[in-house]
């Protein structure tokens, strides 16, 4: 028995007064898996080569239990321009309340300069599955076993 209910996530504008003009994370395409996040910055904001700087949102939210939000770069910023974020993907937990914010770094080889409203990220909501840790002597074998990174694109 599936459960068709859409998942309702509910944000809160924290700035009303000044912030109407920064549109909410919204999906871009009727099939995109992401929401795009828009920066809320009050001034334009140059990030230069190498540099990391946490952009405001505007919003706070909250996520239903057993669910988390993947903060992710945008492919176009990244492309273009060598912007991606420091952490990513960056995880919401449900239980945060506070602004979101989006940890740019500039990988590019000159500065950028990022606006008001620009679209810096996206967002994808994902559900949680938490597990029940168990200490034993012994694992189980596979094809793989202990082979490290590369391991399964090796030609033999």
């Amino acid at each position: 028995m599936g459960n068709d209910s859409p998942i309702v996530l509910s944000f809160l504008r924290l700035r009303p007064d000044v912030d109407t003009d920064i549109p909410l994370p919204r999906y871009m395409t009727p099939q995109a898996s992401g929401m795009d996040i828009c920066a809320a910055v009050e001034h334009p904001l140059r990030l230069e080569v190498g540099a990391i700087a946490l952009v405001p949102t505007g919003f706070a939210m909250a996520l239903p239990d057993g669910y988390e939000a993947q903060i992710r770069p945008r492919s176009g910023l990244a492309v273009k321009h060598g912007v991606g974020l420091i952490n990513s993907p960056g995880t919401i937990d449900a239980d945060y309340r506070g602004e979101v914010k989006i940890a740019l770094i500039n990988l590019g080889d000159r500065p950028v300069t990022i606006q008001r409203a620009d679209r810096i990220a996206q967002m994808v909501i994902q559900s949680v599955c938490r597990v029940q840790l168990a200490v034993v002597e012994d694992l189980s074998s596979t094809v793989r076993d202990k082979g490290g990174f590369g391991h399964t694109g090796l030609r033999e």
